[in-house]
């Protein structure tokens, strides 16, 4: 199939509202890649995918794929290279089919982080696919699982995140590392008490000029703490209450996960005071609830 491409100003382009590269984090240093190639070659060799506008004054056109491409261009412009044209491709797109186009182009690069794509996909999941992972798999043609590693990254506690010198050094192996301890709530309480500790070093180091902690150590640290929270005395699952000849007068017994229900059962009756009965639930309830 032909494609038309075209060769416009920039300026006359602005960034699709759902694409998933932070376009304000875009600089020399991370562009000087298309900034020596557009010097080299004179021109961009690879159009920017667009779609166009209608109705805005001041943008002809909106990136779909290309938004390092637009920003270099618009750099060249403004250091020295004023006639630097952008090349486009226009398209007739659906906002899931912009999306699909996008993540396909950006699947396979380094520079966009594995956090930034697990953001981007979990918006994804409900704006195009009414929240059904499968729904979505198939359409970008990847297996379940994969794409559920990436939607547990996204789902990660800001604390979690904030831990991080920066949130593009997340990966999909630290939530694989952190998930399954944040779903046990002592445990979790315990890996974000961390998290906050390590995210306020963080920005101390920060304030200070110096480099930050690793992901490896951020990672190491959580870890730690949660084997801490689990090596904390275990609370009784089960206690029962007796009379002076040993007969039991009541058993309670706490949900076995987390901080759950606690279930109180009296045998057959006995000839028990109403005080007794109550003294037996205030000690079980002392052993069992607030220990």
């Amino acid at each position: 199939m032909t494609r038309t491409q075209e060769l416009v100003d920039p300026a006359r382009c602005r960034i699709w509202e759902q694409h998933n590269r932070d376009y304000a984090a875009l600089n020399t240093t991370n562009c000087a890649d298309l900034i020596e190639s557009f010097k080299a070659q004179g021109r961009q060799e690879m159009p920017a995918i667009v779609r166009r506008l209608a109705g805005d004054p001041q943008h002809d056109f909106e990136v779909i794929c290309g938004a390092r491409r637009h920003w270099t261009a618009a750099w060249m412009r403004a250091n020295n290279y004023p006639e630097f044209r952008f090349l486009i491709e226009p398209r007739q797109l659906t906002d899931e089919e912009a999306f699909r186009l996008a993540d396909l182009e950006n699947r396979s690069r380094r520079d966009l982080s594995d956090y930034e794509r697990a953001c981007d996909y979990a918006r994804a999941l409900e704006r195009h696919y009414l929240g059904s992972q499968q729904r979505m798999a198939e359409r970008l043609e990847v297996s379940a699982s994969w794409l559920s590693r990436f939607l547990e990254l996204a789902k990660l506690p800001d604390e979690v995140v904030q831990a991080f010198a920066t949130p593009g050094e997340l990966r999909i192996s630290h939530a694989a590392s952190l998930a399954p301890l944040l779903n046990v709530p002592v445990r979790r309480n315990a890996i974000l008490t961390e998290a906050s500790a390590v995210a306020a070093e963080q920005a101390r180091l920060r304030e200070e000029g110096k480099p930050g902690l690793s992901a490896a150590a951020v990672v190491g640290r959580l870890v730690k703490s949660n084997a801490a929270a689990a090596r904390k005395p275990k609370v009784p699952m089960e206690y029962v209450v007796r009379a002076d000849d040993g007969a039991v007068l009541l058993r309670a017994v706490r949900a076995a996960r987390g901080e759950g229900a606690l279930t109180i059962s009296v045998p057959a009756p006995r000839k028990v005071t109403t005080h007794a009965l109550m003294s037996a639930v205030e000690e079980a309830l002392a052993k069992l609830a607030l220990s």
